[in-house]
């Protein structure tokens, strides 16, 4: 008789151990269509000796993480901007790295959403999810750079890319998200000259 539980509480812990180590899959599996940020325009422009960008960026968050933000969960999106100064025989040189966090969360009992400027703590509301979601990838006059911190006569690049914070999720979630591409989100790196 114990050497019958013996042999069912060793197969019980293989199939634990195999659910387990199986586990990455299931989760990466569940996704039908993925989820993508996709930089659709930037560009940079100069007043009164700041540049300043404009960019377009497009955000088709994943059914995961909207349904997650529905249920009190905020999402931070952040933008990764690098302005490098081209150089001819070595690695291009790094003049400046920002990192612009936007919050969108939902407010369940008003029904409307909210985007927070995580570097300023500005906030703007919006009564849809689709308006709320076209004003962040609408970005208008982000100052990025002084121009006294350039030479004149160098070429210089800037690049930007958009992605979801997993960082900023709830333990919980931030783990399940290593292993799922509907929370591992990222445009590709978007460049351009520096005018």
């Amino acid at each position: 008789m114990n050497g019958a539980r013996g042999v069912n509480k060793a197969r019980a812990a293989r199939r634990f151990w195999a659910l387990l180590l199986l586990m990455p899959a299931i989760v990466c599996a569940g996704s039908a269509a993925a989820a993508e940020f996709v930089v659709q325009s930037a560009e940079t422009y100069l007043t009164s000796k700041v540049y300043h960008l404009n960019a377009d960026i497009d955000y088709d968050f994943s059914e995961q993480a909207l349904e997650a933000l529905h249920n009190g969960v905020p999402l931070v999106v952040q933008l990764d901007i690098e302005i490098d100064r081209a150089r001819d025989y070595v690695w291009n040189e790094n003049i400046a790295s920002l990192h612009q966090r936007y919050q969108l969360g939902y407010e369940a009992l008003i029904g409307r959403y909210v985007i927070t400027n995580l570097n300023s703590g500005a906030d703007a509301f919006y009564p849809t999810l689709d308006a709320a979601i076209d004003a962040l990838g609408h970005i208008r006059g982000l100052p990025l750079l002084d121009m006294g911190l350039l030479n004149r006569g160098e070429h210089y690049r800037v690049s930007l890319r958009a992605s979801l914070d997993l960082e900023a999720l709830p333990v919980p979630m931030r783990i399940m998200g290593y292993f799922s591409s509907d929370w591992r989100i990222s445009s590709e790196w978007f460049t351009w000259s520096l005018e």
